[in-house]
């Protein structure tokens, strides 16, 4: 690519996902709904404040007729509509090849039906992902993939966070990718096998990582961070020729408006309010904009790609 990118996305987990990273029992009230609701709302302001059209990462499942519509006006400001599966398993690679073509597929499908355009990428639950996902992805003429998170800050968390939950009685229901996947490109890639390695495969947008040592750009580090850390931590980064900064619904998330109170204790990101990460998530998007990135979306990232290769 001759140029900087910078592709925003955001996965619109339901809060019932975090139940089940937690091992909480999910809720049954309207707190159910809150990204749709509530901070999905907040997103799409804050992007059209800033000009920006990302790529949203939505579950097949969750695409009720409301939650449809809200595709719908995303796809209408310009903003890709892309598949995160069509329940959302976060074990999906442990699962057998029938299945993980069912919940690709099917979460295209779902998405198809409710915003009229199949979708071009695909990310996978809890970015853990396999040469076997690969495959699937490659058969079903899927163009782009952005799963691959080579952090071993990431890593170590996650792993730390799976062992705690279990100490204190309870299981997460999320599982940790294979470690070879912190040796990964950084930068935009085509898979090869094993997939951590370059090849001529599907084309691989990896998440976000620093410079030097790989510390996570995601949101949930962006909106932790003052408005002047966003910014610190967005210097990390320049220079990438691609910086993926993904997001999760739950970053623009209130736990106070959104009666999520009950999973703070549990969901760090929700301990700020979403007015305060929303000040951090402008902050890191001026600062790339004022190290040269033009925003673009996801697929328009892996055709640029495509086509400097």
């Amino acid at each position: 690519m001759n140029e900087r990118l910078a592709a925003l996305s955001v996965d619109l987990d339901e809060i019932g996902c975090y139940a089940a990273i937690h091992g909480l029992e999910p809720p049954s009230d309207d707190a159910a709904r809150a990204i749709y609701r509530a901070a999905l709302p907040r997103l799409r302001r804050v992007f059209a404040d800033l000009g920006v059209r990302a790529t949203f990462f939505a579950i097949g499942s969750d695409l009720d007729e409301e939650n449809a519509g809200a595709l719908r006006g995303l796809a209408d400001d310009g903003h890709e509509i892309a598949n995160h599966s069509l329940s959302h398993l976060y074990d999906l690679t442990r699962r057998s090849r029938a299945v993980i073509r069912d919940e690709i597929a099917g979460g295209a499908d779902a998405i198809e039906a409710a915003v009229g355009v199949r979708p071009r990428g695909f990310r996978a639950p809890g970015y853990t992902i396999t040469d076997e996902v690969f495959d699937v992805l490659a058969e079903l003429g899927v163009r782009y993939d952005s799963s691959v998170f080579p952090c071993p800050a990431y890593y170590g968390a996650k792993a730390a966070a799976i062992r705690l939950i279990a100490l204190r009685g309870r299981r997460s229901q999320s599982v940790v990718d294979d470690p070879r996947v912190l040796t990964a490109p950084a930068e935009p890639y085509r898979v090869g096998r094993p997939y951590w390695r370059r090849g001529d495969g599907v084309v691989e947008l990896p998440i976000g990582v620093s410079r030097g040592p790989r510390l996570p750009y995601i949101g949930t580090s962006v909106v932790l961070a003052s408005p002047l850390g966003a910014r610190l931590l967005t210097r990390t980064i320049i220079g990438r020729e691609l910086v993926s900064l993904e997001l999760h619904g739950i970053d623009l998330a209130d736990a106070e408006e959104d009666g999520l109170g009950w999973l703070a204790p549990h969901q760090v990101d929700l301990r700020r309010s979403a007015r305060q990460k929303e000040a951090s998530l402008r902050a890191a998007v001026r600062a790339l904009r004022a190290g040269g990135y033009r925003f673009v979306t996801c697929a328009e990232a892996a055709e640029a790609f495509a086509a400097a290769r």
